[in-house]
């Protein structure tokens, strides 16, 4: 009996109307699965500090993932496909995302180093999907995907790391709704129609 791929969707979306949030529900509903959604904007995900870093090392190294704090690496190694959807700001994502990122890296769990000193990927993930869309050019300065990706690829071990962005929605005279359907036809060229 084949099992039903668990899909995390981590919603970085501030904004009730987002068009990154459009994007990614119309990609989720092509994909074949269960989905779990972690709205980040209802998170309280905060980037680490002193005392909260000298908690969780206390933990790590006592091999010890009981805590709350290491609930996200534990949804996020869970999982098969994780579909980020974060809107591009300031060349990259909102700040939410590298707060969660710093959550989800969590040494023993998420992933561990060999004796030589290489990180590998410790969960069940084999695609990551990065749903993005920005008023401007995105251009070669994706930085926030490179970012995940770079992360994904060189800490966890995850080989298929896509992007799907829609850019230039708020320069004038731009037709959205145009721009939009685009994204959506390749992202149905890609996981079916």
């Amino acid at each position: 009996m084949k099992t039903m791929k668990k899909i995390l969707f981590v919603n970085a979306c501030v904004r009730p109307q987002s068009r990154t949030n459009v994007l990614a529900k119309y990609l989720l509903d092509k994909l074949d699965g269960q989905t779990e959604e972690l709205d980040l904007g209802k998170e309280d995900i905060e980037p680490l500090n002193l005392e909260r870093l000298e908690k969780r090392d206390l933990y790590i190294s006592n091999k010890d993932f009981s805590d709350d704090m290491f609930r996200y690496a534990k949804q996020f190694v869970g999982a098969d496909i994780v579909v980020i959807a974060a809107p591009y700001w300031d060349l990259s994502f909102p700040a939410v995302v590298k707060s969660y990122i710093e959550a989800v890296s969590v040494q023993g769990l998420t992933f561990h180093y060999t004796e030589e000193g290489i990180p590998e990927g410790l969960g069940n993930v084999k695609k990551v999907i990065y749903v993005t869309t920005a008023g401007g050019p995105i251009g070669e300065f994706n930085l926030g995907f490179d970012y995940v990706k770079a992360v994904c690829s060189g800490l966890y071990g995850i080989g298929d790391i896509v992007c799907h962005k829609a850019e230039m929605l708020d320069i004038v005279g731009a037709d959205v709704e145009g721009i939009l359907k685009n994204t959506m036809q390749e992202i149905d060229q890609v996981y079916g129609v």
